[in-house]
């Protein structure tokens, strides 16, 4: 009895678990439909952005700008993850990426300022002894591009930091999401040809109409000044590609735990059901020792 009371508390507490997730799994899909139409229409903008300050970087008097040139400093880490766990392989995705960027451009902790977009990220690299500048939670998906210019702008000021690398999940699909680091300071040709090239889609309504060329042009006129305009137009154009890679990680991190909750609801399904049949199987045998014994009991007062 004890046994059977066992089993069909653990079949409750499945069932319980499953209606729990169900519901994470019922909101993360209104999330990731939201997510996932906010990161795809901004991609044309972005890419449109990070167009022009590819074909502004082969000029000669952008090639002069700090933003553009290497120097001995300190490197700026913005590492965007989730404030909640449940969601898969996400945020560890985003650690792991960073961690092996790190081993293999031999970065150092004392060589690193951490700026984290997320809980998660912000925990992980303050507890192992980095230096986190700012942690960010419970960043509404409703963030605009306007507001991530403080964070722009603070890395920015900063004299002692002269690179910037930028970790997220690029959403591919609902299904699929990649762990992604890029260095998005200094300012290079090939980098800029790169994000463009893998944040538009290949197909659908958000792919380029048409086959994309960037030329650079030899020359640009720049009212009243080049050093003016660059002064605004660069850090604008960085906060749209960080801006961007947040939108990427929401949609992300959405898709990720609608797919991780419809998973363990399936799960608990499944747990329950065969802890169902458990339960009859031992219940029946209950039944069938029990009729045995007084057939015997009958038998042996005859």
């Amino acid at each position: 009895m004890a046994n059977l009371k066992s089993i069909k508390s653990k079949i409750l507490s499945y069932k319980k678990t499953g209606t729990v997730t169900h519901a994470m799994e019922a909101v993360s899909a209104v999330k990731m439909r939201k997510g996932q139409e906010r990161a795809l229409s901004g991609r044309s903008y972005a890419a449109a952005a990070l167009s022009v300050l590819e074909r502004l970087s082969g000029t000669a008097e952008i090639a002069r700008h700090p933003l553009m040139q290497e120097r001995p400093g300190k490197t700026a880490l913005i590492v965007v993850t989730s404030d909640k766990g449940l969601a898969g392989a996400l945020n560890s995705g985003v650690v792991r990426k960073v961690e092996s960027e790190l081993r293999e451009r031999d970065l150092k902790k004392e060589d690193l300022v951490v700026y984290a977009f997320g809980r998660k990220g912000g925990e992980y690299f303050s507890t192992r002894g980095y230096d986190v500048a700012t942690t960010h939670t419970n960043v509404s998906d409703g963030i605009s591009e306007s507001e991530m210019a403080e964070l722009t702008t603070t890395i920015l000021g900063r004299e002692d930091i002269t690179s910037v690398f930028v970790a997220y999940q690029n959403f591919i699909s609902t299904f699929e999401q990649h762990p992604t680091l890029r260095q998005i300071v200094p300012i290079r040709p090939e980098t800029m040809k790169v994000i463009i090239a893998n944040i538009r889609p290949a197909r659908g309504k958000y792919a380029p109409q048409h086959a994309e060329r960037t030329v650079q042009p030899a020359a640009y006129t720049i009212e009243p000044d080049a050093d003016s305009v660059l002064d605004i137009l660069l850090p604008k154009l960085l906060n749209i590609a960080v801006f961007h890679t947040l939108l990427e990680s929401k949609a992300s991190e959405h898709s990720a735990r609608m797919v991780a909750m419809k998973s363990a609801t399936d799960k608990a399904r499944d747990m329950a059901k065969s802890l169902t049949r458990t339960f009859n199987k031992v219940r029946q045998a209950a039944i069938t020792r029990e009729v045995s014994e007084i057939t015997s009991g009958i038998e042996a007062m005859r």
